[in-house]
């Protein structure tokens, strides 16, 4: 299974009368978007599931794939890891699952999957990686003996795209 972790572009400050899930993206997260998407559309295939938090700077960024996408409230700023595997089906699921969603749930999902699962930690115990705004994280389950393993295939910061 592949598992695509996309973190929503550069949003807009938090400013009085606006809540968080209502900030929308930047001119430049917009860029950072298409940009990514384009990236991505080049190696996704046709049959992949798109799950996006609901966050207006996340559905935003999906947007730019110009795919089906599905809203997902366990992906919201404060989801956590096991919400984010649940809805991705991982590591069952026999599709390309892309999730759109926020840090530190991004960077906490790679962390337990490339080194804590393996050490049996609990997601919350570990440090967040760094996922920037912008950024797509391929990871790839295979199945080996026991509980298989996860490989890092590809990231892609907003600027390298």
């Amino acid at each position: 299974m592949d598992l695509i972790l996309w973190r929503h572009a550069e949003a807009e400050e938090l400013a009085p009368g606006i809540d968080d899930p209502h900030r929308g993206l930047t001119p430049r997260g917009l860029k950072q978007a298409r940009r990514a998407a384009e990236w991505l559309n080049h190696f996704l295939p046709a049959g992949a599931r798109v799950l996006s938090s609901p966050a207006l700077r996340c559905q935003q960024t999906a947007a730019a794939l110009d795919r089906r996408v599905k809203l997902v409230d366990a992906l919201s700023p404060d989801g956590s890891v096991e919400g984010l595997l649940a809805a991705a089906r991982w590591p069952e699921a026999r599709e390309p699952v892309l999730v759109v969603g926020h840090q530190p749930t991004l960077g906490l999902a790679a962390a337990y999957l490339m080194t804590g699962a393996r050490l049996g930690a609990d997601a919350s115990a570990l440090q967040p990686w760094a996922v920037k705004k912008g950024s797509v994280w391929w990871l790839r389950h295979r199945p080996r003996e026991e509980r298989g393993e996860v490989v890092l295939v590809a990231v892609r910061t907003a600027e390298m795209m």
